[in-house]
């Protein structure tokens, strides 16, 4: 499983648009909508802090040096990238309540810029996955289609979602992560750190076959005999049960929505036609090394929604030749997914990884 991985399927049929992505920083804005409020009291200073041109760890690192912390101390929600302009939480733990001053955490340098918006008091660490969702503004520029394909294109999103693949983001340049994966279930060792990113790419590269298949029969979206339904804006789910006038409701609807598997031991839940598609995309050898792989882990099955629909999706064309999109995911979604249903997107700012870069991260990964 070497050089670049294979381009994933459209649910909507064929690019309409090529264009550049993240030509400034500032083209691809992240925001990390919260999950809570914060208490107002407690031994853990949350921050809300804007960076450019510094992953989540990286900030992590700075805060904790400027607060005098072990790395331990600091909580973030959700991962955002090196190549954008994100906000964010962190929580610093500060037993004996004691403010630093804020102003010295502030850096510019470069590409690199890191401030506080806000502040307050909590009670307890901010745990991963504590964050509502990700609201997005992005430019495209030097955009090459032909605007009337690339509106109805963007309705046809709006209307009907797009797959929620897995961003390529996770799994490194030319899908690197997924054959060190099977090098690491060869016998190969590898660091704590990179064990973990490696499960995660491992998962990733077969819910995305699993959901290509779908996409490429054209049911990723409607029911198959067999489906496990995930409730929308949650990991909860139910089935197989059979198709009836109320799920057909609830589908149609985004209530509900077909859900594909995060490999791990345990039998499949889904069955009949959904199971048997699913496991004949993941019948291949380099798919059975993973799946045995993550099986020896200790990984349990999983379930993650097929269907993603971005909220709010609005859009405009500042000129001719730039278009700016502005959507809401839920944590866990990729704004990669919904960009590539447009067309070919080039990201002007990809380079090689430094070692700030550290682990891939993705942006809207909550």
């Amino acid at each position: 499983m070497n050089g670049a991985a294979p381009a994933l399927p459209r649910a909507h049929g064929d690019a309409v648009l090529r264009a550049r992505s993240r030509t400034v920083a500032e083209d691809f804005f992240v925001e990390e909508l919260p999950g809570f409020a914060a208490s107002g009291s407690g031994e853990h200073l949350l921050l809300t802090v804007e960076k450019r041109g510094m992953n989540t760890a990286h900030a992590a690192e700075r805060i904790a040096a400027w607060a005098g912390v072990p790395a331990a101390a600091i909580g973030y929600a959700g991962l955002k990238d090196r190549r954008a302009l994100t906000r964010q939480r962190f929580s610093v733990h500060l037993p004996k309540r004691r403010l630093p001053d804020l102003g010295a955490l502030a850096r510019e340098h470069g590409d690199e810029r890191l401030r506080v918006l806000e502040h307050a008091w909590h009670a307890r660490k901010l745990p991963r996955g504590a964050l509502a969702g990700n609201r997005f503004a992005l430019v495209l520029r030097e955009v090459d289609g032909d605007r009337d394909l690339v509106e109805a294109r963007l309705q046809a999103i709006a209307a009907h979602g797009v797959p929620n693949y897995f961003g390529e983001q996770r799994f490194g340049r030319g899908a690197g992560n997924v054959g060190q994966a099977l090098a690491m279930f060869g016998g190969r060792r590898v660091r704590r750190d990179e064990r973990a990113l490696l499960l995660s790419a491992a998962r990733s590269e077969l819910f995305n076959r699993a959901l290509a298949a779908r996409v490429a029969r054209g049911c990723w979206d409607r029911a198959l005999d067999g489906e496990v339904w995930m409730l929308d804006g949650s990991r909860s789910v139910f089935g197989p049960v059979p198709h009836d006038a109320e799920i057909a409701r609830r589908l149609a609807g985004f209530d509900i929505h077909p859900s594909g598997p995060l490999w791990g031991r345990g039998e499949l839940r889904s069955a009949g036609e959904a199971a048997a598609l699913e496991r004949a995309a993941l019948a291949d050898p380099d798919a059975l090394a993973l799946r045995a792989g993550l099986e020896a882990a200790g990984l349990k099955q999983e379930r993650r929604a097929l269907r993603l629909r971005p909220d709010g999706l609005r859009w405009h064309w500042p000129d001719a030749r730039t278009l700016a999109l502005e959507f809401a995911l839920p944590p866990g979604a990729y704004a990669t997914a919904v960009l590539a249903e447009l067309g070919q997107i080039e990201d002007a700012q990809r380079r090689a990884p430094s070692r700030e870069a550290g682990v891939a991260e993705a942006p809207g990964e909550g």
